[in-house]
């Protein structure tokens, strides 16, 4: 490289570095990487500061210097309650400023103002200068408004006074709590459509509580996707993350159901007739046809007129999610007129005028949506309500995915503040030796700062009414997400911090406020501290039995867990238990072309992380030699109930043998991802009912059981 090269290199960097954008990072394999000077122009890029010379860096320093000098106060200030600080409040040099706070509830606390020597600013000829505002600890929690006050007028922006430390968790610490893990959609009974919904969520949670001690109940996320078929099978692949998918209602539990006419109730049992045989198949689900029949059945159902009654809590619930309602049966009422048409791709560019002609022509579709999101909603708050009175302590644990699909609702409705020119992915490691993009637009974090954290704030309120706890999907992306530009390979990305003060601090204030607990799944590559600073924000981590090992890489006593976190053995991205202890996981990557070393090494290899851990079990005496493949379960299961963590997952899967696993990452149609119903070992399909009684079950639960007393 020459010198001139290398200089210019040296200025990208520190840009990028200073943008938030990772020069360097430690792979899976332990060794740092340096990111491509290629990969940084086109992540700045998508940061909307291109720079193809040192002029266009000189510029944007520039720009970046100049930015807080032109406003009078940030745009959002977090703080915690605990720590006091400060703000600073920009003006025309030698005006007078006064600054003052607004609560939430209406009261008014005047701020005193402190030093700051900071000399003024020349901003286009005009001198800035910069006062400084104390924010004293104790302040109470909630979303305030800062006013300064000048001879030119009043400017407001918003201050969120955020918890110290969340503290859900803490009623568990004397008697922890265990759970059942389940993706949703895989678990049917004989009433259900083809797919596991919603009133089956509600039976689940009474029979995991009072027939199997279940404190909670885990399902995968039931955000929303495309409002017609086909949709995306992956529940971590919405539109939308803020509102429920049509797939999952039970249609005979709306309340208008009894009020059809005959015919109109024959034409819906045709319509559930015409999938429900489905039920009965263990090979495959088939979300298209399901979501069709029971779009024609809302059909029916629309046409019943709602008492005046039923009315007001529409209304009331419509008022409650606000604009964000409104635009998201917007985007579904378009995209149900244009999926499949030449004018699809308006989806992707949706303009002003296309808005007003839809919000007139298609009033009565957006109501629908509307209702349909309602309906939703009121099965979501009985299952919770069916979940607390089977005994469960916690209820339902809803799922937060990581990101939307690149065109979808929240990709045009927050548009705003999500980038675009890349995708959030993950870099290479040792199950996805390839890298990984899961092709969703990322929050930008100087937009989302800039609305204030808003959209963030809105999605958990919504998400967080009807759950008893949150699990978050790649919770570190909360403090960096893997960025792939546009045209890159999945490996070929670079990591672009978050302000994790804000987003945590936001994140605890909603649970806090709501009585949620919070789950945050930390697997992967990340800085120490990181869980550190989990763990002082009450936000619980993730522990995976098979991950688990100290510094030589030796697989973990139980006593050495983590105590603030969810352990379980496996995850919906490794197969069920006994699928993992055979090896299933190294053969199919192989079948499919994802392993970068040979078979048989990868084989060997895996083996015997899996052999050191079964012989920990026997030192610890949970696993007797020749134990059979229930017998090991259990073990690993019990050695778990051994560890301090304060909640245990069981996965539904390993109670009844299942051995396929529900998704391969890193695959698209080469698995049929996310499309397994829950099976017995000789594959035939284990109905929701069945779980009550269920031996298998029942011996798994209670071993897990007679091992927290022993504790």
């Amino acid at each position: 490289m020459s010198p001139d090269s290398a200089d210019a290199s040296s200025a990208l960097r520190a840009l990028a570095r200073d943008l938030g954008v990772s020069t360097r990072y430690w792979g899976w394999d332990g060794q740092q990487k340096d990111v491509a000077d290629g990969t940084l122009h086109a992540v700045l890029a998508a940061l909307g500061a291109p720079v193809d010379s040192d002029a266009d860096i000189a510029a944007v320093r520039h720009e970046r210097e100049r930015a807080p000098w032109r406003r009078t106060l940030p745009p959002v200030t977090v703080m915690r309650e605990d720590l006091a600080t400060s703000v600073p409040v920009h003006v025309e040099h030698g005006t007078a400023v006064r600054l003052h706070l607004r609560l939430e509830d209406g009261g008014r606390r005047d701020l005193d103002q402190g030093e700051d020597h900071t000399p003024p600013f020349d901003l286009d000829g005009r001198l800035r200068g910069r006062a400084r505002f104390h924010l004293p600890a104790g302040l109470p929690l909630g979303w305030h408004r800062l006013v300064a006050e000048t001879s030119e007028g009043a400017v407001e922006a918003d201050l969120v006074v955020t918890p110290a430390r969340l503290t859900v968790h803490e009623e568990f610490a004397a008697r922890r709590a265990v759970g059942l893990q389940a993706q949703l959609y895989s678990v049917r009974s004989e009433r259900s459509w083809g797919v596991g919904d919603l009133a089956d969520l509600r039976d689940l949670a009474a029979i995991a509580g009072a027939r199997h001690g279940a404190d909670f109940l885990l399902i995968n996320p039931l955000h929303a996707s495309y409002p017609t078929p086909p949709v995306e099978p992956s529940p971590y692949l919405p539109v939308t993350r803020r509102f429920t998918s049509a797939l999952y209602l039970r249609v005979e539990d709306v309340p208008e159901f009894g009020a059809l006419p005959e015919h109109a109730r024959q034409r819906i049992a045709l319509l559930r007739e015409s999938v429900a045989g489905w039920n009965g198949r263990a090979d495959r689900l088939e979300r298209d046809e399901v979501l069709a029949a029971k779009l024609a059945a809302l059909e029916e159902l629309a046409a019943v007129p709602l008492t005046a009654g039923r009315r007001a809590l529409l209304d009331a619930y419509r008022a409650r999610e606000g604009q964000g309602l409104e635009d998201f049966a917007l985007w579904c009422a378009i995209a149900e007129q244009v999926r499949g048409t030449e004018d699809e791709p308006l989806l992707q560019h949706l303009d002003e005028e296309v808005l007003d002609r839809a919000r007139r022509e298609l009033t009565a579709r957006i109501d629908v949506h509307v209702w349909v999101q309602w309906l939703l909603d009121e099965q979501l708050r009985a299952a919770q309500s069916a979940a607390r009175e089977a005994g469960m302590r916690i209820g339902v644990m809803h799922d937060l995915a990581v990101g939307v699909e690149q065109v979808g609702a929240d990709s045009w409705r927050l548009q705003e503040v999500l980038a675009s020119g890349a995708a959030v992915g993950a870099p290479a490691d040792q199950y996805n030796q390839q890298g990984q993009n899961w092709h969703q637009p990322p929050w930008h974090p100087e937009r989302l700062r800039e609305a204030s954290y808003r959209p963030w704030r809105d999605m958990l309120r919504t998400l967080m009414r009807h759950a008893g706890a949150l699990r978050i999907d790649h919770v570190l992306g909360l403090f960096r997400l893997w960025w792939v530009p546009e045209g890159h390979e999945a490996a070929d990305g670079a990591y672009v911090a978050y302000d994790h003060e804000a987003m945590i601090g936001i994140l605890a204030l909603e649970a806090q406020r709501s009585g949620t607990l919070v789950v945050g799944e930390d697997l992967g590559t990340f800085e120490p501290w990181v869980r550190d600073h989990l763990v002082e924000r009450g936000i619980l981590g993730t522990s995976i039995l098979w991950f688990e090992a100290d510094g030589a890489g030796r697989p973990l006593p139980a006593e050495d867990y983590r105590t603030l976190c969810m352990s379980s053995v496996n995850t919906h991205d490794l197969p069920p238990t006994t699928g993992y202890l055979a090896g299933d996981h190294v053969a199919l990557r192989h079948r499919l072309g994802l392993l970068e070393r040979p078979l048989e090494e990868e084989l060997s290899a895996d083996a015997a992380g899996r052999e050191q851990v079964l012989d920990l079990l026997r030192a610890e005496g949970l696993l007797a030699e020749g134990a059979g493949l229930e017998e090991t379960v259990i073990a690993l299961h019990r050695h778990l109930a051994r560890t301090p963590s304060l909640l245990l997952g069981v996965s539904l899967v390993d109670c009844v043998g299942e051995r396929r696993i529900q998704n391969q990452p890193g695959t698209d149609e080469e698995y049929p991802n996310w499309r397994i119903p829950l099976a017995d070992p000789a594959e035939v399909p284990v109905a929701l009912d069945d779980i009550a009684t269920d031996p298998r079950t029942a011996r798994l639960m209670a071993a897990v059981h007679e091992e927290l007393r022993r504790r």
